[in-house]
């Protein structure tokens, strides 16, 4: 399963990328991946269902991609209110694949890294 040193790994594959807090990755300015602890307002919501362990929140392209990865697998994914609205979904880090967790950054560089940047790098993985 993933960690917080492979999540690290991941993204400082990715262009123009940084970490500018601990476990607070982005690209140039935009937010890309976190880590996210569930606060009260969350445990109130989620209840029983509520995890343990280390969340990372993720950006996605949209809500549909998060509802998408919540309903494929619910024991990896999930979301809270305060998510409503917004394209990011939350993972538990210790139930993610790193190819999985690698492919989840990856899109969330995709979507969010400047056209420029991302057309360049289209270009340089197909050669």
């Amino acid at each position: 399963m993933a960690s917080w040193a492979d999540g690290s790994r991941i993204v400082a594959g990715l262009p123009e990328t940084g970490e500018p807090t601990p476990r607070t990755w982005r690209v140039r300015k935009k937010l890309l991946v976190w880590e996210r602890p569930l606060r009260r307002a969350d445990y109130e919501a989620l209840g029983d269902a509520a995890p343990d362990g280390d969340i990372l929140g993720a950006r996605v392209p949209d809500e549909g991609v998060k509802f998408a990865l919540i309903a494929d697998d619910p024991d990896v994914y999930f979301t809270t209110p305060h998510f409503d609205g917004y394209p990011a979904v939350l993972v538990r880090l210790a139930r993610i694949s790193v190819a999985e967790l690698t492919e989840l950054i990856t899109e969330a560089w995709l979507a969010h890294a400047p056209k420029t940047l991302v057309k360049a790098f289209l270009a340089n993985d197909e050669s």
